[in-house]
């Protein structure tokens, strides 16, 4: 299986991959946000992106030092001066959460923290769940699943529909 803790197997992917890999390492966000435990999680990891598909990274956040990761953010260069950052707190299955929000170069980038290790994050879960579950269905239901992205449908929602499942946001856990 692939080790979706470090950012390095991007580099011998498809092109696409390869490309964000080449954007996250020319501006170190992997670096800056080291303390966080960072991971790359959603479509881009499992091929399954399409046109306008964002990169994805969850951080593990202590709330006390909130200033202190909006600081390593914000002083780091990592976010050019001209972007259009956007900051929420949205409160996700009971917990505070914080999303930030901005364009790298041709992608949109979201940086989402809870105070939770992110390989207990429900979006590292679901990848892992949705990795599996690609490798056991193979080449055509990941088609199926890209071909649902494309007609708007989120990627959860997609396995969703493919499996069956009747709240694939809960269901995928359990995988």
């Amino acid at each position: 299986m692939i080790d979706f803790t470090k950012l390095t197997y991007l580099k011998v992917r498809n092109e696409r991959q390869t490309r964000a890999y080449e954007v996250l390492t020319k501006y170190r966000i992997f670096q800056v946000l080291e303390s966080y435990s960072p991971i790359l999680a959603g479509t881009i990891p499992l091929e399954i992106d399409i046109d306008g598909s964002d990169l994805d990274i969850i951080c593990e956040l202590d709330f006390t030092f909130e200033e202190d990761f909006l600081d390593d953010i914000s002083f780091s260069k990592m976010i050019p001066s001209n972007a259009d950052v956007k900051v929420e707190y949205p409160i996700i299955n009971g917990e505070k959460s914080i999303t930030i929000n901005f364009m790298l170069e041709e992608f949109s980038i979201e940086i989402f923290a809870q105070n939770k290790p992110t390989i207990q994050q429900n979006a590292y879960l679901h990848m892992i769940a949705e990795y599996k579950i690609l490798k056991e269905k193979g080449e055509d239901f990941k088609q199926k699943i890209i071909e649902l992205k494309k007609k708007g449908i989120k990627t959860e929602p997609a396995f969703g529909i493919l499996l069956n499942l009747e709240n694939p946001y809960e269901d995928l856990l359990k995988f």
